[in-house]
């Protein structure tokens, strides 16, 4: 048996997710995984917005996809930086003490100046470069690049330019403060780019595919998704599941953050430097979701981080979980395999939760956490096309196959 972990979002899963687990599985040149287990997002998504299926959904699809375990990432992590989002992860596959190694998708390919990177990023010139230029007003992202090809020139910070290599760079760093023994393995990314609107032959991007959910063209977008998701994805479809979207909530998140004071505005994760006085501002003019997020982003803060803050405000979710470890390893789903799995994770140090009974017996701060995902999952159940009732996680069994 080797257990392989892969971080994801599968929002929604498709062919270019099975191109990843067919190349971690592969006996040659691959990964040689025998096992997959998933650290998933829950209802909402890393890049700040509601999940396009349920997290239940999502996890049906990806044991169809080839995934044997999927465990959920808590959502005060999926609504983090890229580095609290990748640790949070991570730190769950760490703590099962069973997984041999982490495979992930890239545009490099090659493990090789992704290391090189984090290397220069974990010295203390790297620290006072970047310190730097975000003074100067660089984005985080940006500033982090400035300070790369300022130390190992425009070659290594090239890395850098892209998403998927962006995020390995941060799994990497989370194995090292870990001091983890699993191995890291990447895939070249496969088809259409990240976010690419475009689709190539029989791949594309899950920004493209969401499109099409939005657009009422289900139909168009099943061929780029392995059949058995198609399956679930269209089940969902015909349930009133698909798509959930940020504008179904518009006006409830509105009224969510006209209602707070600048000191709970204070108190959120991402808040720095004076930026709370440009959210209180921005939420007393705007009348839409688009508004809001105009009035607040600027160089310095990105559409992406202000839409996580947005969330973040909406979900009450408070700072200070970046830092910390999930505390449970919950399980959303499961095949024979993933029964393998967590029988050989007898050493895993976090405690597994398969129902929604078991939180009562762990401490306040995990109980915390679960509160906030309950929180978040009745909230998604909103932003479908009819909205759908309080207590999915409570009335949702484990999933099996």
């Amino acid at each position: 048996m080797r257990i392989a972990g892969i971080v994801a979002e599968y929002n929604p899963f498709h062919n270019g997710h099975a191109y990843l687990l067919e190349k971690t599985k592969e006996l040659h040149g691959g990964c040689e995984a025998t096992h997959l287990v998933a650290v998933m997002s829950g209802s909402f998504v890393q890049r700040g917005e509601p999940a396009t299926l349920s997290k239940f959904d999502r996890a049906k699809a990806a044991l169809a996809g080839g995934v044997d375990l999927v465990i959920e990432l808590p959502v005060p992590w999926c609504l983090s930086s890229a580095e609290g989002f990748a640790s949070g992860a991570v730190s769950l596959l760490e703590a099962m003490g069973c997984v041999e190694a982490i495979s992930f998708g890239t545009e490099s390919g090659d493990l090789s100046p992704l290391k090189k990177a984090v290397t220069i990023m974990e010295t203390p010139r790297f620290s006072t470069l970047l310190k730097y230029y975000m003074d100067l007003g660089s984005a985080f992202p940006e500033a982090q690049q400035k300070a790369v090809a300022e130390i190992a020139g425009n070659t290594v910070s090239q890395v850098l330019d892209t998403p998927n290599n962006t995020l390995a760079i941060e799994y990497l760093k989370a194995l090292n403060r870990l001091q983890s023994n699993i191995a890291p393995f990447t895939v070249k990314r496969y088809g259409a780019a990240h976010d690419n609107m475009i689709p190539l032959g029989n791949t594309a991007s899950a920004s493209y595919i969401r499109s099409l959910f939005e657009s009422g063209r289900l139909i168009n977008a099943l061929p780029y998704m392995p059949a058995g998701c198609a399956t679930a994805v269209s089940s969902a479809a015909e349930n009133g599941r698909l798509p959930a979207t940020a504008q179904a909530l518009d006006r409830a998140v509105l009224a969510r953050l006209r209602s707070m004071s600048m000191e709970e505005i204070g108190k959120l994760p991402g808040i720095s430097e004076g930026l709370e006085n440009r959210f209180y501002k921005a939420i007393r003019q705007a009348s839409s979701l688009e508004e809001l997020e105009t009035l607040i982003k600027t160089k310095r803060y990105p559409l992406t981080r202000v839409r996580r803050l947005i969330w973040s405000a909406f979900l009450g979710i408070p700072a200070g979980y970046a830092n910390k470890r999930p505390p449970y390893l919950r399980v959303l789903a499961s095949n024979e395999k993933g029964k393998e799995i967590v029988a050989a994770a007898k050493n895993a140090v976090l405690p597994w939760i398969y129902r929604a009974s078991q939180i009562q017996k762990l401490d306040e701060a995990a109980q915390a956490v679960w509160q906030l995902e309950c929180r978040a999952t009745d909230l998604h159940q909103l932003a479908f096309p009819t909205p759908l009732p309080c207590g999915a996680d409570y009335t949702t069994g484990l999933i099996r196959e």
